[in-house]
């Protein structure tokens, strides 16, 4: 896609309640400068009641779609036109496409999540009895997404804690299909976990954003992780949150999201224009001074 300075803006939008926070305007708007294009990107609060309406305004003639963050990415699914196969066998959509008045449901959260991790040199596969187990923290769209890495691009078994037992259960069985053979997910409680197995502790709830106390692991003690471990969180406000810096006064790895927040958005973009931005775009947006203040 390429447009010239005096054609009107492409536009793309965050849908999210609250969305106050959200720094993916940054991100978008240096990428649309990087790619050449004239485009707008903007973050809209959408309470639930108010969603169906904001994505059918997506099938307006110069508008790319929208990112879905909290509480949309799994109510979306029935307002939207299609999914793509990982958005399907995830269940919940972060990305929304439009293309001639149809809206396409994506996921880059997962994608996203694997690459950040490749990064860190935590995305090997590998036999889930010597590589490792992988444990996530929640059980809503960003959950569904670590545990689709978990399963399909880690080959690793995972383990759901989530506040409600009963939402863990039900997202592990969504993944207990006699054509799913290989690593499994299983809901479980703290206590049920074999620690000394997990290399990758994934926080996929909103448990400690923009609040430094707070923690969905309170008073656990991260020697019980093995010494190579990765505690990776996806809350990246503030930018070391209180899981975080238990985890590294315990001599374990750990990093907060902004590394996939980074990966997902150049997926998102890439799918809305066709533009391949590096990531480092993103990244530079996420450093910049009001970046960094956003972050707290």
């Amino acid at each position: 896609m390429t447009e010239l300075e005096g054609d009107p803006p492409t536009r793309a939008f965050l849908f999210a309640d609250p969305a106050a926070h959200s720094l993916s305007p940054r991100m978008h708007t240096a990428a649309f400068r990087a790619a050449g294009l004239h485009g707008t990107y903007e973050a809209r609060r959408v309470p639930a009641a108010e969603l169906p309406a904001a994505l059918a305004g997506l099938r307006q003639p110069g508008v790319l779609g929208a990112n879905l963050s909290l509480p949309h990415k799994e109510a979306a699914l029935p307002w939207l036109d299609e999914l793509t196969p990982a958005a399907r066998a995830i269940g919940a959509v972060n990305t929304v496409i439009h293309r001639q008045g149809r809206l396409t449901g994506e996921n880059t959260d997962a994608q996203g999540l694997f690459e950040a991790l490749l990064e860190l040199g935590a995305g090997g596969t590998g036999d889930r009895n010597t590589g490792g187990a992988v444990a996530v923290l929640g059980a809503g769209g960003a959950a569904r997404a670590a545990v689709y890495v978990a399963v399909t691009l880690l080959e690793r078994d995972v383990y759901i804690l989530n506040r409600t037992r009963a939402r863990a259960q039900e997202l592990a069985e969504s993944w207990a299909a006699p054509d799913r053979p290989g690593p499994r997910a299983l809901a479980a409680d703290p206590g049920e976990v074999p620690w000394e197995q997990i290399r990758l502790l994934v926080n996929a709830s909103s448990a400690g954003l923009d609040a430094p106390g707070q923690t969905p692991l309170p008073d656990f003690g991260f020697t019980r992780l093995p010494a190579g471990a990765l505690v990776y969180d996806m809350v990246y406000k503030p930018a070391e949150t209180r899981l975080m810096r238990e985890a590294r006064a315990a001599g374990r790895r750990a990093e907060n999201g902004l590394g996939m927040l980074a990966h997902q958005a150049r997926l998102a973009f890439r799918a809305w224009t066709g533009a391949d931005v590096p990531v480092g775009v993103f990244l530079d947006a996420l450093s910049s001074p009001a970046g960094r203040e956003q972050q707290g």
